[in-house]
């Protein structure tokens, strides 16, 4: 018995999108539209090759921005198919309120001019998908594993997300900080550098 018809609607939507959109063939429209994207030296490179394939999905229903990041980002990186799929996935930044929490309690968020409730702004220019794109230029993922690219904004989202998450290292989320308090953990790494905003007034 279903408790809403929701995930029904989006199993159909995602259906009828490989149907119609892909012509029954998800993995040759992935390829295709990578490699209309596909600009080299192009600065934007990354974003053209994600926004290739999230922007047609959104219109799947019921699915967000998020969740077609984790989604394709897992699938990207996870098939043998090259590297346009590898740099594609790699791209692929997934926001949740962890991570947006984190920006805004640091500072990060405010500090650029950019501050925003959580939800699309997250996505959109200069927000927090943006900037974490930007700050992975700065960090070589290569010194962390031989095997990833230098440049790599999935893993830089993914170690903000593990230092938040409950299941992680469980420092910066609302269950260790009073959300009405500005945080008082000293022992957190970037105690320092942190300006400690208080998320809810």
């Amino acid at each position: 018995h279903l408790r809403n018809g929701r995930l029904n609607q989006t199993a159909y939507s995602l259906y009828l999108f490989i149907r119609d959109v892909a012509d029954g063939d998800l993995i040759g429209w992935i390829d295709r539209q990578l490699t209309e994207a596909d600009e080299p030296g192009d600065e934007r490179r990354p974003a053209r090759l994600t926004a290739a394939l999230i922007e047609p999905l959104r219109e799947v229903y019921g699915v967000s921005d998020k969740v077609l990041a984790m989604t394709l980002s897992c699938v990207l990186l996870g098939a043998p198919k090259g590297p346009i799929w590898l740099e594609a996935g790699g791209a692929m930044i997934a926001i949740d309120t962890l991570v947006h929490n984190f920006m805004h309690r640091t500072g990060i968020l405010r500090r650029c001019g950019v501050e925003h409730a959580y939800g699309n702004g997250c996505y959109g220019t200069g927000g927090c998908a943006d900037l974490i794109a930007l700050a992975s230029k700065y960090i070589d993922a290569s010194v962390f594993n031989a095997a990833f690219p230098a440049v790599f904004p999935r893993f830089v989202q993914h170690a903000i997300w593990r230092y938040c998450a409950q299941l992680g290292l469980n420092i910066c989320n609302g269950n260790r900080i009073d959300d009405r308090k500005s945080c008082d953990n000293v022992y957190c790494q970037i105690y320092s550098i942190c300006e400690r905003i208080v998320l809810y007034k």
